[in-house]
């Protein structure tokens, strides 16, 4: 029959401390799993999305217009225009390209020719080569790269100015030549 606990003094484990208070019941609505893992948020899926980056590989050429809303590693040869405005387009050691590129962020390490628009910033790296004019907010030409064309820095949210107000530097690697004619 039962026996209430107050009524028994022996403790049946002698490890265990005994009871002043009776327990209380635990009352649960879901059945409890110790073995499963807790649930993934949606932030944690939100930072996977956005370094998702789509890849052209080294034997891949492309001839047209790029354009989508993802970032985009070249290491092939891409000839036309890449327009990626809210994402980074790298261009790879072995990427070669022959356009103009507008994005957010552009990265070279290969060999770019073609105007470049970034609506932040474009870091040439120290093997990279561009030649061409940039637009951007910042820039970074590491030493031993290669860039030929002009800087139009411009502050956030600045559009197009007429001539006075707008700042552009030339850089050019070769010295001006000039000839004389007897």
């Amino acid at each position: 029959m039962w026996k209430p606990a107050s009524t028994t003094n022996q403790n049946p484990n002698p490890n265990q401390k005994p009871a002043t208070e009776p327990e209380k019941p635990v009352m649960s609505t879901t059945p409890s799993l110790p073995s499963e893992p807790t649930p993934v948020s949606a932030p944690r899926n939100a930072v996977v999305n956005n370094t998702e980056q789509a890849t052209i590989g080294k034997s891949l050429v492309i001839k047209g217009e790029v354009t989508g809303s993802e970032s985009l590693y070249i290491d092939g040869r891409v000839e036309g225009a890449i327009n990626l405005p809210g994402n980074r387009v790298t261009v790879g050691r072995n990427g070669q390209v022959q356009a103009n590129i507008n994005a957010k962020e552009v990265v070279v390490l290969g060999k770019v020719k073609g105007n470049v628009t970034a609506s932040d910033r474009v870091d040439i790296r120290n093997e990279g080569s561009l030649g061409g004019d940039v637009v951007c907010q910042r820039i970074s030409i590491e030493d031993g790269a290669w860039f030929k064309g002009s800087i139009d820095i411009r502050k956030p949210g600045q559009k197009e100015l007429n001539g006075a107000s707008k700042e552009t530097i030339s850089v050019s690697d070769a010295p001006r030549m000039t000839t004389a004619t007897a």
